[in-house]
């Protein structure tokens, strides 16, 4: 039986120092084995997406029974090739009600901010939906959809989380311009070599109702991008992600 939704956890290597990408400062604080305990079932929290799966408390009461029958190395109650489907169908019925919940809090984020971008005169609307500024004008070529371009850029969603950043990984980022998605391959066309350009990029031109990890379903992306160079057509690429 496959438990697709549930199997999540590595644990051999769960990697919580990984999770500090920056220099240690100091020698860490000293922790008590119950708040080592305690932060451990945060992680198994977090790591299995409890918080989507939006559990009421007497649900996350039964939750615990299930991990405290399981610690104490029981057997399952329940035969898991019988139990195991059904599992599955609640699992998803969760999700997809948050993610149901999700696309209508961000349908009504994205009206009010796109209303209020009107008063923007500096940023030009096209007929996709698709929104841009100019921050920097340069004279250089712009690039075509079949070019490969080298960047810089920042994305961020609309309450200023950021999302990703070559800038802060300190490396442009290289790819064909039609790889992308949709927003950045009209968005990217609209600027020129040594320019700086701001995109506001509703869902259907991004990821959609779909999301990506740091990415909520049904979210307007803005990005900030600086046009570094253009490779015509042809040129070696990177594989699609």
């Amino acid at each position: 039986m496959k438990l697709k939704h549930l199997a999540l956890l590595g644990l051999p290597a769960l990697g919580f120092a990984a999770a500090a990408s920056a220099p240690a400062p100091a020698p860490a604080p000293a922790f008590s084995e119950a708040q080592l305990i305690e932060e451990f079932g945060w992680f198994i929290g977090k790591r299995v997406g409890l918080t989507e799966l939006e559990f009421k408390p007497a649900e996350v009461e039964l939750l615990l029974k299930g991990i405290a029958q399981a610690a104490a190395g029981k057997d399952s109650p329940y035969a898991l090739d019988q139990i195991g489907p059904a599992m599955d169908k609640f699992i998803q019925a969760k999700q997809a009600a948050y993610v149901d919940k999700l696309k209508n809090k961000n349908q009504s984020v994205n009206l009010d901010f796109f209303a209020k971008l009107k008063e923007n005169k500096a940023v030009v609307e096209l007929p996709s939906g698709l929104r841009y500024e100019i921050v920097a004008p340069a004279s250089g070529p712009a690039p075509k959809a079949t070019d490969t371009v080298r960047v810089h850029y920042v994305g961020r969603l609309l309450d200023g989380t950021e999302f990703d950043s070559s800038v802060k990984r300190g490396e442009p980022a290289e790819f064909p311009l039609d790889q992308v998605i949709a927003g950045w391959t009209e968005g990217i066309q609209k600027m020129n070599k040594g320019g700086k350009i701001k995109l506001y990029v509703p869902p259907h031109l991004a990821y959609g109702d779909d999301g990506r990890p740091g990415i909520p379903p049904g979210s307007t992306l803005i990005f900030d991008v600086e046009l570094l160079d253009i490779k015509a057509g042809g040129a070696a690429a990177p594989a699609k992600k």
